[in-house]
């Protein structure tokens, strides 16, 4: 009986590898392209929705794009309703895999955490962590290229995509959209990173509060760090829905990193700034667009 039990396990194991798993990369789609997962993280399952795009072939390594929704929100509606970056993902050209993690309860509601554990942090789980844990998985079943793994994230999720520029080395790039910084940790190499922000935005407010830092304290705290130029080359644009955007630049930073800020003139506590005038969106003014094409710039 043992050894039939042997047998059975390791046809088991087999099946799983990885070679196997990435044999025929569509038997792992749901009809939209998103497969539900999860792993074991700290004695808990920690659920995540992965987008494999139709260019993965199982064998060349792709980027990874992790995107972190808001606080109180559900992984699977922000990708689908929110930030959706499929169609930027599935271009022939230079696909990525996306990644879209579920956070925990915390504070009332279903929150990141990218701070130490301790003292007046009233989460009990490790998001920094958990990541690095998810990415772990991810590597084992599929071929993920490590010197192009990014962050981004709206509101909270920015505050989380900001913590692990600071305190992971695993990431290339990271980006906010509507978001803040929790707390300051001068990572441990430079960090491409941009910001994306309305100037009435109500939530977390482009000049601060009591309890957020502003949006210019958080470019601050980027250029020093990447010891970029501290005078920016500034654009700006109206599209033809009257948005008008201002492009911050700050150039020529340690490794040649660079800081980007748009700054969104009348932007509220949005993902996709034209989702104020037209709610559905319009794909010719794309947030997520943006942040890939200052990721795609840098690696390991």
């Amino acid at each position: 009986m043992k050894s039939i039990y042997f047998v059975l396990i390791t046809l088991l194991l087999a099946s799983c590898s990885k070679n196997n798993l990435n044999d025929n990369p569509s038997d792992l789609y749901l009809d939209d392209g998103i497969r539900p997962s999860s792993i074991i993280h700290d004695g808990g399952l920690r659920d995540y929705q992965l987008y494999i795009p139709p260019g993965y072939n199982g064998t060349d390594p792709l980027p990874v794009v992790i995107n972190f929704h808001g606080f109180d929100g559900d992984a699977y509606e922000y990708l689908i309703n929110t930030s959706d970056m499929r169609s930027i993902a599935s271009v022939e050209s230079n696909p990525f895999f996306l990644v879209y993690p579920q956070a925990g309860y915390c504070d009332g509601g279903l929150a990141w955490n990218p701070c130490e554990l301790g003292g007046d942090n009233k989460c009990y789980f490790n998001d920094i962590d958990f990541i690095e844990a998810l990415l772990d998985s991810l590597s084992i079943e599929f071929e993920i290229d490590s010197s192009r793994i990014y962050a981004c994230g709206y509101s909270n999720g920015g505050m989380m995509a900001m913590g692990l520029g600071m305190k992971s080395d695993r990431f290339a790039a990271v980006g906010s959209v509507s978001g803040a910084m929790l707390d300051l940790e001068t990572p441990s190499r430079p960090m491409p990173t941009i910001i994306i922000h309305g100037t009435l935005d109500e939530s977390l407010p482009y000049a601060g509060n009591s309890f957020y830092n502003s949006v210019q304290s958080q470019i601050d705290f980027w250029v020093n760090v990447n010891n970029t130029d501290s005078i920016p080359l500034v654009s700006s644009e109206t599209s033809p829905y009257g948005i008008t955007t201002d492009h911050y630049r700050y150039l020529n930073g340690d490794n040649d990193v660079s800081v980007e800020h748009y700054k969104i003139i009348d932007g509220g506590h949005v993902w996709r700034m034209d989702q104020q005038i037209y709610p559905s969106g319009n794909p010719e003014d794309d947030t997520g667009l943006i942040l890939w094409e200052f990721f795609e710039r840098y690696s390991l």
